[in-house]
């Protein structure tokens, strides 16, 4: 009996032990992953930005208030994958002009590296497209390095590039920065007299030209972004690739709550991340030497007559 006992503590000691660097070099990275029901609100504000409003037909000035919302397609998502669906709803605060931009979004990505996945019905404004590079985060233990991150507005992915540390309510974050050069995203016809233009009656062809600057607040462990701020600019060019009037001019910053919000979920999955990795496989390790130990010694005694 007694050495069957001893088999028993050596080999459950043995077992935790194993079991440990398998929890923490592959188990945690396989149990932390982007959600699949993801369920999210976001506020960015554009001070004193400027844009082209349809119903005025003209550029206004205002203070314009950016809802975001993301819902995951819980049916699409599969054991590496994630669907998620946005919608963005641009509010002029200013001007009283509700609803001055709406845009969709349709995306999936890997949900482990964050890089995008090409299927599902991908597409911007119902219209399919590519995905490429990182979508809405970056990849687990991020590094100080360039990362091609998707760009919704160019729909193309242009380089991150790692500038400095920082913190965000406490939180360490990586900064990252992000330019996109002018990039051709949309053709249309406009009236004449609305873009400036004299001597020409009816519409004419424009262009509309985006240049942008994107910088990301980054939480290196999980990879998720909890401070946002878009540089956005722009215009519209007729033919000839003369400027005739802003489009959209202006830097959107998201709310303090909002970051707020995202730095406390950054933080939970941290921990979490950190529990698997560092604090249950050391508890794992030490109670599988007390085991085997225990076992030892009890293989030694020698029974008493």
């Amino acid at each position: 009996m007694g050495r069957i006992s001893t088999l028993v503590l050596i080999g459950f000691g043995a077992f935790f032990v194993a079991l440990a660097p398998l929890l923490k070099f592959w188990a945690a990275g396989q149990i932390v992953s982007a959600p699949a029901n993801q369920f999210g609100i976001s506020r960015l504000e554009a001070k004193g930005a400027q844009y082209f409003s349809l119903q005025d037909l003209k550029v206004l000035t205002g203070d314009l208030d950016i809802i975001v919302t993301t819902r995951g397609d819980v049916k699409e998502a599969s054991a590496d994958r994630v669907v998620w669906d946005e919608a963005t709803v641009v509010n002029d605060v200013t001007n009283s002009r509700p609803l001055v931009d709406v845009t969709e979004r349709r995306s999936a990505f890997n949900r482990y590296s964050g890089l995008g996945v090409n299927c599902c019905g991908a597409s911007i404004q119902k219209a399919p497209v590519t995905l490429e590079g990182q979508i809405y985060k970056f990849p687990f233990d991020v590094e100080k390095k360039t990362y091609k991150v998707f760009n919704a507005t160019a729909h193309k992915a242009f380089d991150a590039t790692f500038v400095r540390e920082d913190t965000v309510n406490g939180l360490p974050v990586y900064v990252f920065e992000q330019d996109v050069p002018p990039t051709k995203t949309d053709t249309r016809t406009a009236p004449a007299n609305v873009l400036g233009i004299t001597g020409t009656t009816g519409d004419v062809q424009v262009d509309r030209w985006y240049d942008g600057k994107t910088t990301f607040w980054v939480e290196p462990v999980t990879g998720s972004p909890v401070r946002q701020e878009v540089q956005r600019h722009e215009v519209l060019k007729t033919q000839d690739g003369v400027e005739r009037s802003a489009a959209f001019v202006g830097t959107a910053k998201m709310t303090e709550q909002t970051v707020n919000e995202l730095v406390a979920k950054a933080e939970d999955g941290k921990n979490q991340i950190n529990l698997l990795r560092n604090t249950i496989p050391l508890a794992l390790v030490a109670v599988g030497v007390v085991l085997v130990l225990a076992g030892i010694v009890l293989g030694r005694r020698r029974p008493v007559r």
